[in-house]
């Protein structure tokens, strides 16, 4: 049987030929599955798989106050569980750092690509706001869970309708909806994941590839523009392999974006 080690040696070699065990070119994602209405009590959900692995995300919505910086805007949280049963590399209890990273970049996704219209989910100014939960969980780990929350958040506001609210009672009438969905802005923001493996980067990495990179970053991509970018693991990017990792993700980013929105119509 083949050691770890000498597995991950021929990984590298692989991919320093441009060449991937299951046949893939660097800048190929898996197969992308998104399935949305997954959940019938939330606002909105989707499940989405690239590959085996697989994740679960859900929106809920409430009626609060607002943050003090932004009191004409609706606000957004995001959470993620990574959960034992996607993988015995999680373990149960409070959040560890790689569920609060993975969190936090999702909201930095959305957040900065304006995706929601913010101002829109305002009821009150000061007063009363919409506020919007993303929830993540992942099913099976088989790599890039980065980049399959991602997708899935997108997709579940993408679905999501506003719960009815009753004004006079000041009450949220939760497993009734409106006829209006969150307020969204037509074009879609994508994260695309880049890990750096020797000289090269690739996206969508399985468990093994993800497993020997030395860093990475996810870039949030939104038409032509970058709206968020987040450096991951301990070893620096030079400048040259920043404009190495913008430029594979402009290459990959309309492909993923196709065959998201091929789904979601």
């Amino acid at each position: 049987m083949e050691t770890p080690k000498l597995n991950a040696e021929r990984i590298k070699k692989y991919i320093e030929h441009e060449k991937r065990f299951d046949g893939r070119a660097l800048d190929e994602f898996r197969e992308i599955v998104v399935e949305t209405g997954i959940s019938k009590n939330a606002e909105g959900s989707a499940r989405v798989k690239i590959g085996k692995t697989e994740v679960l995300v859900g929106v809920k919505m409430d009626v609060t106050t607002p943050y003090p910086d932004s009191p004409d805007k609706g606000n957004l949280m995001v959470g993620a569980e990574l959960t034992p049963l996607s993988s015995p590399r999680f373990e149960s209890g409070p959040p560890k750092f790689p569920a609060i990273e993975t969190g936090r970049i999702i909201d930095r996704i959305v957040r900065e690509s304006k995706f929601i219209e913010m101002e829109k989910l305002c009821i009150k100014e000061g007063e009363k706001v919409w506020n919007v939960m993303i929830d993540i969980y992942s099913l099976n780990d088989d790599g890039n869970l980065l980049d399959a929350a991602g997708i899935g958040a997108i997709a579940a506001l993408s679905a999501s309708k506003i719960p009815k609210y009753d004004e006079e009672k000041e009450k949220v009438l939760f497993g009734e909806w409106s006829n209006k969905n969150i307020p969204l802005s037509k074009e879609v923001p994508v994260s695309i994941t880049l890990y750096k493996i020797g000289s090269k980067f690739i996206v969508d990495p399985s468990l093994e590839e993800e497993d020997i990179s030395e860093a990475k970053i996810t870039i949030g991509r939104k038409g032509d523009y970058i709206s968020s970018m987040q450096k991951g693991d301990l070893k620096p990017l030079t400048i040259q392999e920043m404009h190495q990792a913008i430029e594979v993700s402009e290459r990959v980013y309309n492909d993923v974006l196709k065959k998201i929105e091929k789904q979601l119509k």
